[in-house]
């Protein structure tokens, strides 16, 4: 089990009956597949903690092409904080690619359990820096590395989504086509194979 109370006592060391209050007062939902969280054009008014399932955070420019910036599996937070934070109208699609749980987060929820335990407002801050070191290594890799080494980078990140998205998918997340993607595959086998 994956649920948000044990994620949080996992990470802060309170004991404090008011936190659990909050904790169990947050709202949760069960998401169908292919159901939307958030649409493209909307105003974002939650952090999505997954406790079950698996999301996907996207956009699809004019010619209609889907480009992925991240997967969101179990204990994996999601939001689009220029939209949530800034109240504009979000970029962005999230949509549940398997049925999932889900805890919706208030900026309110943050706000209050930081009043309530200061050291939250340090695991928000480690959250939200370990967000940015990945967007920032997400954009330098997609600049700088080749096919493979965004495959390889991709597998370390998400060990265990290739067994739970199409081809199709990983290729968009890592900006190749699925036939790249192909080739990159086929020729690490075959080097692994050869050892």
């Amino acid at each position: 089990m994956n649920t948000f109370k044990e994620y949080i006592a996992s990470q802060l060391n309170s004991k404090s009956p008011q936190m659990d209050d909050l904790i169990e007062n947050c709202n949760t939902r069960q998401i169908l597949k292919d159901e939307f969280l958030l649409r493209q054009g909307e105003q974002s008014r939650y952090i999505f903690f997954v406790e079950q399932g698996l999301l996907k955070q996207y956009s699809v420019d004019e010619k209609g092409k889907e480009h992925i910036l991240m997967f969101a599996p179990e204990k994996w937070f999601v939001a689009d904080r220029e939209s949530l934070y800034f109240k504009r109208p979000s970029l962005y699609f999230i949509k549940a690619l398997e049925d999932s749980r889900v805890v919706l987060l208030e900026e309110s929820f943050i706000n209050k359990i930081a009043e309530v335990d200061h050291s939250f407002l340090e695991l928000n801050n480690r959250l939200l820096n370990n967000h940015i070191l990945h967007l920032q290594n997400r954009i330098n890799s997609l600049l700088s590395d080749s096919a493979e080494e965004r495959y390889l980078s991709f597998v370390q990140t998400y060990p265990d989504i290739l067994l739970r998205v199409p081809q199709a998918m990983v290729a968009s997340y890592l900006g190749i086509t699925p036939e790249s993607l192909s080739r990159v595959r086929k020729d690490l086998a075959e080097r692994n194979f050869h050892k």
